[in-house]
């Protein structure tokens, strides 16, 4: 059956005898293309897609015999260069991420340095600290050789738990019996009663950062927690965690002088 041009499109029956439309280049066009090509060249080697449509014509061209080891080159070397720049976004996220975390923790050291009374740098800490980095439990443990309330723990509500000697280390360590560190960030299922009290049971991640008030004293503790799991993973890392419990440490030192 004979076809019919109509513009630049040509109309025709395929083999299951459906109508079809291909385009059609007249000279005019090939040659002006042709023209478009030779005066901008990158147009077509910044375009990826049409990079791969004339390797392909061309690897078409040579026929099944022919390895073309140059295409092959060339699909490593953008497969490499595709996993490069998923890497190079992954850092910029990290990096993003972390002075995002920077400020937080310094804007909650400002908040911290504020109060002029025990009783109210307490309440700011489980209030506008805690809201401030994001979590939704922050709690302060002392071990003490008396474990009954004080006026302190009165006016903190529930921020500040006293405990016996040696609680902490346990509450750290946990199952394992290696020396805690630091900064212990973990996933939980629910959280101790005796730091959180009736809220612990829908904490799932937490971050445990050990005081050290100087000699002659017992530890501390500050315990986050976070309702999400992936809040605080051991995967993450803890810099400034620490900075801002060597932070606290200083700040505690004055109130328990």
């Amino acid at each position: 059956m004979a076809t019919r041009a109509t513009g630049l499109l040509v109309s025709g029956q395929n083999d299951e005898g459906r109508m079809t439309s291909t385009p059609e280049m007249t000279d005019t066009m090939t040659n002006t293309l042709r023209a478009h090509i030779i005066a901008q060249p990158d147009i077509i080697l910044e375009d990826p897609d049409l990079m791969r449509a004339l390797t392909a014509a061309n690897e078409r061209a040579m026929g099944d015999n022919i390895v073309d080891l140059r295409g092959i080159a060339m699909d490593r070397l953008e497969a490499r260069l595709d996993r490069l720049e998923d890497t190079h976004r992954s850092v910029i996220g990290a990096a993003h991420d972390n002075l995002s975390g920077m400020h937080q923790v310094h804007r909650a050291i400002l908040r911290m340095l504020d109060p002029l009374d025990f009783g109210d740098f307490l309440r700011d800490l489980g209030g506008e600290v805690a809201h401030i980095l994001r979590v939704d439990q922050l709690r302060l443990v002392l071990e003490s050789a008396r474990t009954e309330d004080d006026t302190a723990m009165q006016s903190a509500g529930e921020v500040l738990s006293l405990a016996e000697p040696g609680f902490i280390k346990a509450y750290v360590a946990g199952q394992r019996s290696t020396s805690a560190r630091q900064v212990t960030l973990r996933q939980i299922d629910g959280g101790d009663a005796r730091v959180y009290g009736a809220e612990g049971a829908r904490v799932r991640s937490e971050a445990c950062l050990l005081l050290d008030f100087g000699e002659d004293r017992l530890p501390g503790l500050l315990v986050m927690g976070s309702q999400n799991t992936d809040r605080f993973t051991p995967q993450q890392g803890t810099d400034l965690l620490a900075f801002f419990a060597g932070v606290f440490e200083r700040s505690m030192r004055r109130w328990l002088a």
